[in-house]
């Protein structure tokens, strides 16, 4: 939410100001407020260790009143560690999604009779209003992310909300039945230190999860690091292969793709070009045109590239589109000269949004073309060169979103005389 649009900021006033609503009958409420504070510890604690610690949330909606549950919410989420700027409006954002999420559970829960479930449980029907809040819970953060989504993010309102719901619920689920079991051990003789002893194996699991992400973490540490490499070595395309993956990731949305194949589609714009590390800096610092031999050369990097990569397993159909990114329809490109549907989908993508920004960049040997240039330039080549699908895609986001194409190159560097090796747009180094 960087840079957040002013209309994503009224949608975070509206949510702050529906959790104030809930948790505004505080004063009237009978709760052991014990409880309360104990509960609300023990989530700022697990948001500390592992960025999201539903069970107890839902644990609260179980036991407590609406307006208290929802007040379990904001301290953790509050005073929880934020990367994303800005700090404020994101913890905003997330204390008053979860207390409005908690609030509804709650009250679900307990209009279906949950409190005296909990306290008397008679299995299996305990689990029909601990279900149902579950199902409430699950269902409010997934209209309140879309909407974020929609806005702040600018995600095409017919596919911000496509599959987030199906996504969330099954871990939901799964953190619904050990707020369960902690709310039955609470009310029971054993009391609550025995609910306590549930979050045992939850934090277990939460800590190999994490252990997953920081792995992920450092994965992508490693792509930003190459990418930074190339940046480097091949001077006048500095910043080229984020705009790349920026593009892809807009083509792959105008099309439909879920979230999952949207970020794959960005890791592949960015890393399509990683295989210039093997290609000698001369040659792609080179101001004259380049020879045959030197072309064949250059035209080596898709394979080095996709050795690069072969090993990261998450990048999944990334790695095709790191090896098939300069092949063409007609059969003409390079490395296999792969025609039509045999090149994968996600580098006939990719292609497309190479192809886009490398005109409308500046290099060594032109000016940045206007963007409408480099579009009716795309076009004339669908068919032959790029998918024609794709670059309707292209066209179609940029008309919602628009496109502030970067310079390159140093701005105060006039532009060398070099004659381009090809007059197709993809022509790049």
């Amino acid at each position: 939410m960087e840079g957040t649009a002013a209309r994503a900021r009224v949608y975070v006033v509206g949510v702050a100001l529906g959790a104030l609503y809930c948790v505004h009958a505080l004063p009237a409420v009978t709760a052991p407020w014990w409880a309360v504070a104990l509960l609300a510890a023990l989530y700022a604690g697990g948001e500390r260790l592992s960025g999201t610690f539903y069970p107890v949330l839902l644990a609260a909606a179980f036991l407590l009143p609406p307006p208290a549950a929802a007040l379990v919410a904001l301290p953790g989420a509050l005073l929880s560690p934020v990367v994303q700027r800005p700090h404020a409006i994101h913890r905003i954002w997330r204390a008053a999604q979860l207390a409005v999420a908690v609030w509804v559970a709650s009250r679900v829960h307990w209009t279906l009779g949950g409190r005296d479930a909990v306290v008397a449980p008679d299995f299996p029907y305990v689990l029909v209003p601990a279900g149902a809040a579950v199902i409430a819970f699950c269902l409010v953060l997934t209209v309140l992310d879309g909407g974020i989504l929609a806005l702040a993010e600018r995600v095409p309102v017919r596919l911000a909300w496509r599959g987030l719901f199906v996504r969330s619920l099954a871990p939901i689920a799964v953190h619904g039945l050990a707020g369960l079991m902690m709310a039955v051990l609470w009310r029971s003789p054993y009391g609550p230190v025995a609910a306590l002893l549930v979050l045992l194996p939850m934090c277990v699991s939460w800590w190999a999860f994490a252990q997953y992400h920081r792995e992920q973490a450092a994965h992508q540490a490693t792509i930003r690091a190459l990418v930074q490499a190339v940046d480097i070595k091949d001077e006048y395309t500095r910043g080229h292969s984020e705009r790349v993956g920026q593009a892809s990731m807009m083509i792959a949305r105008e099309l439909g793709m879920d979230e999952g194949r949207v970020e794959v589609l960005r890791f592949a714009g960015i890393l399509h070009d990683v295989g210039k590390l093997g290609v000698p800096t001369r040659l792609l610092r080179k101001d004259g045109p380049l020879t045959p031999e030197e072309r064949r050369v250059i035209e080596l990097h898709p394979e080095y590239g996709h050795e690069m990569v072969r090993g990261i397993s998450f990048l999944g159909e990334a790695r095709a589109a790191v090896l098939h990114h300069h092949e063409r329809l007609d059969g003409s490109g390079y490395p296999y000269g792969l025609v039509g549907s045999q090149i994968p989908e996600s580098a006939r993508v990719v292609a497309v949004a190479d192809a886009f920004d490398a005109m409308t960049s500046t290099r060594s040997y032109r000016r940045a073309r206007p963007v409408a240039t480099a579009l009716e330039e795309l076009e004339r080549c669908a068919g032959s060169q790029f998918d024609p699908r794709m670059v309707t895609a292209l066209v179609r986001a940029l008309s919602r979103h628009g496109w502030r194409p970067a310079v390159t190159a140093d701005e105060e560097r006039p532009p060398r005389p070099r004659r381009p090796v090809s007059s197709r747009p993809e022509a790049h180094r």
